[in-house]
């Protein structure tokens, strides 16, 4: 376990914080990544950053429904999940709600069928697997991975919605 620490971002001196429930002119998307968010109230961060617009979105979602109790995008080394003995990720999303617990990867539809994509799929999937064995054990939550194309990502949604059409399962037992 590991104790979550502050997150730092850099911003360029203009950039104020945006509220992350206002919509992003389409000619300013490919920034994003530049831009700093805040107004959340289940986020475990006051501020947040978004690698895309959809992220965004997904964080509107997170936010708007009322089974999620928290969530949060982890920093670098916060949450790493081991592709190979010398490759990690961190996933983009981890959210706990009333009964369970949740990684979400919202992806580019175009890489979803990426090698890569896949291999973190399997280690994150795996990973949820021993951790649901270990909470059966110790009376906690059961966790899911969810992969989930970014095109499929709307504000209406609710994260029950996604999971029960976006969840992926290991292929290796």
């Amino acid at each position: 376990f590991r104790t979550l620490r502050a997150n730092n971002f850099s911003v360029a001196a203009d950039e104020d914080v945006r509220d992350f429930r206002g919509t992003i002119p389409e000619g300013q998307r490919n920034r994003i990544g530049t831009m700093l968010f805040g107004g959340f109230g289940k986020c475990l961060y006051p501020r947040q950053k978004f690698d895309s617009d959809p992220e965004r979105r997904f964080a509107v979602i997170l936010e708007n429904d009322s089974d999620v109790l928290k969530w949060g995008k982890p920093a670098k080394s916060d949450f790493q999940i081991y592709v190979s003995s010398e490759k990690s990720y961190e996933p983009d999303f981890v959210v706990e709600a009333k009964n369970i617990k949740y990684i979400c990867e919202p992806k580019r539809a175009s890489e979803m069928e990426d090698e890569l994509v896949l291999a973190k799929a399997e280690a994150a999937a795996a990973w949820c697997k021993y951790a649901n064995e270990h909470a059966r054990k110790h009376g906690g939550k059961p966790w899911q991975y969810l992969l989930i194309p970014h095109d499929q990502i709307q504000d209406q949604m609710t994260l029950t919605g996604l999971a029960s059409r976006y969840q992926f399962f290991t292929s290796k037992g």
